[in-house]
């Protein structure tokens, strides 16, 4: 009878608790620039499409900083790369004071985008750093549960966001201050949480995707020296977060236009709507976690891509509550889908694990690539806009269905 693996360990528990709380922290700033897009088209008269290139500049930064992460992470480790991480972070939040006093979008894509290349380095680190801390065996269920942090994160964001930005009627509704004021909040939260982590004593870690009883473990073994292009699953998880993201970037984009064109809510409104949607993928995400248990992790992300295809024909076809309810969904089956990709594209990865953590995440381009396509469109119609994402799910689709073939030992 074969023991049953443990979430992870005691010696592992505060770490676990600190790295988690990261991905509560880069949900908030994802979703932020979510109501960050519509507050600028308000007061900086830009149009769908081009307020598209707030996404270009926060995915596009992931892109940027993917593989530089990964060669920092790989030369000071994991606790090294999430204070640099942190350090991007906060500066880019204080960028956004002369970013405001000048009222210009470029100044603010900039600010955007050093904050940006802190979110991508934290992810870099932060997902092979959750799969260190315990059983390999167990790294898809403590990667969906920290990603659960994500998702409370992007509860807060557009609340947040909702509250101080689009709220109609406050003092500051009209201008940038309360962006400034937002943000300078932030730049000291974030502050605060790297001087703490600066203490915190990393226990010393193996890799599980590195030690195990295969042939990564001995010397001149068929898998040693087999080039990281050659894992199938690595490249085709890769492929697959491209356009995970790219769904998920153009579906948050227009969520508050569509609330706004199609329900005929204010943007406060829409935007809380927003916030319930990512209740919607906390749950998912839990819900999900609790599922691996008794589905294979690669037919939950099948099945969950084939529901969302589903999801976007209704809210294309702008039937009102019925469509937008399908709206609120795809974030519930949207909920796995990063974190289960990215640990299905780790698996067996041995000392390639690090470098395949790098260009997974700069396939988060995807999210700031997809939304363009669909801001065009948009332009003209919000609803038939949400077409465009069933090309991303149908990709993940195939992932899920082919991955038993592209990593046989891990099926």
């Amino acid at each position: 009878m074969s023991i049953k693996p443990k979430f992870t360990e005691r010696k592992y528990l505060l770490v676990l608790i600190f790295v988690t709380s990261l991905f509560l922290m880069w949900g908030i700033s994802m979703t932020l620039g979510d109501t960050l897009n519509k507050h600028f088209q308000n007061v900086l008269h830009i149009s769908k499409s081009r307020s598209a290139y707030v996404q270009l500049s926060i995915f596009g930064a992931y892109f940027f900083m993917g593989i530089p992460a990964g060669i920092f992470m790989k030369k000071f480790g994991y606790k090294g790369g999430v204070l640099l991480g942190l350090a991007f972070y906060a500066i880019g939040a204080f960028l956004f004071i002369p970013a405001a006093d000048a009222e210009s979008f470029t100044f603010f894509r900039i600010a955007l985008f050093i904050l940006a290349c802190g979110m991508a380095t934290l992810e870099t680190v932060a997902h092979p750093f959750v799969a260190s801390l315990g059983d390999q065996r167990t790294s898809d269920q403590r990667i969906n549960f920290a990603q659960a942090f994500n998702g409370v994160g992007g509860i807060i964001g557009p609340a947040v966001g909702s509250y101080f930005v689009l709220k109609a009627g406050q003092e500051h509704s009209n201008d940038l201050i309360s962006v400034k004021h937002l943000y300078i909040i932030i730049g000291f939260v974030v502050a605060g949480v790297a001087l703490l982590f600066s203490f915190v004593k990393v226990p010393k870690l193996t890799d599980p995707h590195a030690v195990s009883n295969d042939s990564y473990a001995i010397p001149g073994g068929e898998e040693a020296d087999k080039s990281l292009f050659k894992h199938k699953h690595f490249v085709f998880a890769a492929i697959a977060q491209l356009f995970n993201v790219g769904a998920q970037g153009g579906t948050w984009a227009f969520f508050i236009n569509y609330g706004r064109e199609v329900m005929h809510l204010t943007d406060e409104h829409a935007g809380y709507y927003f916030s319930f949607s990512m209740v919607m993928m906390m749950v998912g995400r839990f819900a999900g976690t609790a599922l691996m248990r008794y589905i294979k992790p690669y037919k939950l992300l099948a099945i969950f891509a084939g529901c969302n295809i589903l999801m976007c024909i209704i809210v294309a076809q702008a039937f009102g509550w019925p469509s937008f309810v399908a709206l609120l969904f795809i974030n519930f089956f949207f909920s796995i889908m990063f974190p289960t990709i990215f640990s299905l594209g780790l698996k067996d990865m041995g000392a390639k694990t690090q470098q395949a953590s790098s260009f997974i995440v700069m396939g988060v381009v995807g999210g700031g690539l997809f939304p363009l396509a669909m801001g065009l469109v948009a332009n003209y119609n919000v609803a038939t806009a949400y077409y465009l994402p069933i090309i991303c799910y149908l990709v993940i689709l195939m992932f899920g269905v082919y991955y038993p073939k592209l990593n046989k030992r891990s099926a």
